[in-house]
């Protein structure tokens, strides 16, 4: 595997998710494929879980780990060709990219989505920048529009709790709810995106609730259903995902970035909850707690934010481990 962007990158997904329960198992039983590599881990942006389960799944198979901080330790980057170079910014990205490559076998990259242009973030310049000059297999941290890292850990984490549930559940395909919630500031699309494209790859009832002009890119969204009364898309469901997004821009795309709504009645609480089927609660994390969940859902015993959390390392781990058999 040269580059992951997509759940497609993965191959057959049933594969995939026991590769991720073998791994789950033995953490430490392919060191030798890391043994004298090195990772590169490149951050645009802030990060807490994707830099600590990707530095963690890394050395688990044995490799030496680079983690570079754009914007804190490193020269500021230009990214546009035909800019003259007078400002603040030192160095080109098409130097930087194949110089970081000689130093690593494998590159992570997480650069968020600015919402100057939603035809620059979708296009995922600075990504492909790094597939094309780096040399290197280049695994995406988060990028402008996808999240395959944390979606690939949510399909693991339903997989395991379907398992636990399915036997009394009475029916053999989980009820996959992704909901809008508010937020006070403009967030991107990449984690609802990717998670819509991994659960249309899934064998799941899939539905996807916001309010209307929040409609995610059919690339990504597909023919999934759309509810936008959220209550009815809650009832029967048996996993909940709350996350929000600003406006994609799919019809407007003068709203791209936009925050059109902060309407609290979207926020998950009890009363929500008790519209499903007992459903386990999701989120990618970090949360604002009263704003996108309520105290009492995410602390109840069927959140299950923490294993989900922890399950990054996992996919991590099979993403760097099909990287490094292709070396």
């Amino acid at each position: 595997m040269k580059v992951f962007q997509h759940v497609h990158d993965l191959g057959d997904l049933a594969t995939a998710l026991r590769e991720a329960q073998d791994i789950k198992h033995d953490r430490f039983q392919y060191q030798h494929l890391g043994r004298n590599k090195t990772a590169l881990l490149i951050f645009f942006n802030n990060s807490l879980r994707t830099r600590l389960s990707t530095q963690k799944a890394a050395m688990n198979l044995g490799m030496n780990v680079i983690v570079l901080d754009v914007n804190q330790g490193a020269w500021k980057l230009e990214t546009e060709r035909g800019v003259v170079m007078d400002g603040d910014k030192s160095e080109h990205l098409l130097e930087a990219i194949p110089v970081m490559g000689s130093y690593c076998d494998v590159i992570g990259v997480r650069s968020f989505a600015t919402f100057e242009s939603r035809k620059d973030d979708y296009e995922e310049k600075i990504l492909n920048q790094f597939i094309r000059y780096s040399g290197r297999p280049v695994f995406f941290m988060e990028s402008a529009t996808v999240h395959p890292l944390q979606a690939f850990a949510d399909l693991i984490t339903i997989e395991e709790y379907w398992a636990q549930r399915q036997p009394t559940a009475g029916r053999q395909r989980p009820k996959v709810v992704l909901t809008w919630a508010p937020h006070p500031k403009a967030l991107p699309q990449a984690v609802p995106n990717s998670f819509a494209e991994w659960m249309r790859a899934a064998d799941v009832d899939f539905v996807v609730t916001h309010p209307e002009g929040y409609e995610l890119d059919p690339k990504f969204v597909g023919d999934a259903r759309v509810e936008y009364d959220q209550r009815k898309a809650f009832e029967g469901a048996d996993f909940i995902y709350a996350k929000n997004w600003s406006c994609p821009g799919v019809t407007r795309p003068e709203d791209y970035g936009k925050v059109l709504s902060k309407d609290r009645s979207w926020t998950v609480d009890a009363a929500h909850m008790a519209l499903t089927n007992n459903a386990f609660f999701m989120h990618c994390l970090p949360v604002r707690r009263n704003m996108i969940v309520s105290d009492d859902v995410i602390e109840a015993p069927t959140s299950i934010v923490i294993p989900e959390a922890a399950n990054r390392e996992i996919s991590a781990q099979v993403v760097l481990k099909r990287m490094l058999e292709t070396l």
